[in-house]
């Protein structure tokens, strides 16, 4: 029989309305279950691990994180796959840090929540939980058929560091416009085999250590001295710097001056576009150009996501300067695409 490890961590998917105030308060697991009866009739074994208390997606944090990767490398020989219930706000997060803390990880590690709660008569708990399961324990000639860390949302899987949370108003919460969808599933469930990760024989090896150590520079027109200032002369040893289109920032002098000071001084800075479609092209514009002979690092089509957590993971290894700068720019996880 399969057996899948569930990790229900909170989220909407496990709330009920309050019938006196009306705010949605946690149900525990068990709770769960008795809304999702169609499980009973489903042939997997499932070993539960319910956090205590539950959890505000907002509170996630890398500790979090850390306990996640350990439950899994803990259980991971005993069970064929994992389906972690997670609150959607801070879902990208964790899937992409979960994807580079799991190193060589050669099963399903499928997140799932919804955006109304199971106990709602139009809730879309149900699905999103079902299918996620049974993707979590699909095989095909007796190996998992999607070894990687995933988001289930809305009849589609998606690699979980490629994805981000784009509508908190639509059952189609999720959105990767950088990476094919993994998995659509309708009246049939059809399997994307040619973007989905290919099974290594690896031994898993688990990551815990990772830096939050990193600061934020999105720029916008008319951005001041004193707010880059504030960012760049921070402690943060890496900033991510969401510039524009592919690529391009202010041509203004004191702004250059300033990045390149801040990389002489051995600030690691990681250029990524604010646009949610296409990757940074350093180069294709003077304003790149003067960047990347600075040794701004181009993100190409990463999500601020997946960068935020590469950045705290690679710090969180203690590579030598160079190495570190190599892997940011290198596919590790699946997490970017080289133009």
């Amino acid at each position: 029989m399969t057996k899948i490890f569930v990790i229900y961590t909170g989220g909407t998917i496990g709330m009920i309305r309050d019938p006196d105030t009306g705010v949605l308060i946690p149900f525990t697991f068990e709770q769960i279950i008795e809304n999702v009866p169609e499980l009973r009739r489903m042939d997997y074994e499932l070993t539960v691990h319910s956090f205590d208390p539950i959890i505000d997606s907002s509170d996630m944090t890398p500790d979090i994180w850390a306990e996640l990767a350990i439950l899994i490398e803990n259980n991971y020989e005993d069970h064929d796959g994992f389906l972690i219930l997670h609150g959607s706000d801070t879902m990208a997060f964790t899937a992409s840090a979960l994807s580079f803390m799991l190193e060589g990880l050669g099963k399903p590690v499928i997140f799932t929540g919804s955006q109304l709660p199971i106990s709602e008569v139009r809730t879309d708990a149900k699905e999103n939980f079902i299918t996620a399961l049974e993707i979590a324990s699909a095989k095909l000639d007796g190996k998992p058929r999607v070894p990687e860390v995933c988001i289930y949302f809305e009849n589609k899987l998606y690699r979980g560091n490629r994805t981000f949370k784009y509508n908190s108003a639509k059952f189609e919460a999720f959105r990767s416009p950088n990476y094919p969808v993994l998995v659509e599933a309708g009246v049939h469930i059809k399997y994307n085999d040619a973007v989905i990760g290919k099974l290594e024989n690896s031994i898993l090896r688990v990551h815990t250590n990772v830096s939050n150590n990193i600061g934020v520079l999105k720029l916008y027109p008319g951005i001041s001295p004193q707010i880059v200032d504030a960012v760049l002369n921070s402690d943060a040893e890496a900033i991510i710097m969401e510039s524009f289109g592919t690529g391009n920032t202010t041509t203004a002098k004191w702004f250059l001056e300033k990045i390149e000071a801040a990389i002489a001084n051995g600030k690691i800075i990681l250029d990524i576009s604010q646009c949610k479609v296409g990757s940074v092209e350093m180069g294709r514009y003077a304003t790149s150009s003067a960047l990347k002979s600075m040794g701004v690092l181009n993100g190409y089509d990463m999500t601020f996501e997946a960068a935020v957590t590469k950045l705290m993971y690679l710090l969180g290894r203690n590579y030598p300067k160079d190495r570190l700068l190599r892997r940011l720019g290198t596919s590790i996880r699946g997490e970017l695409t080289k133009n």
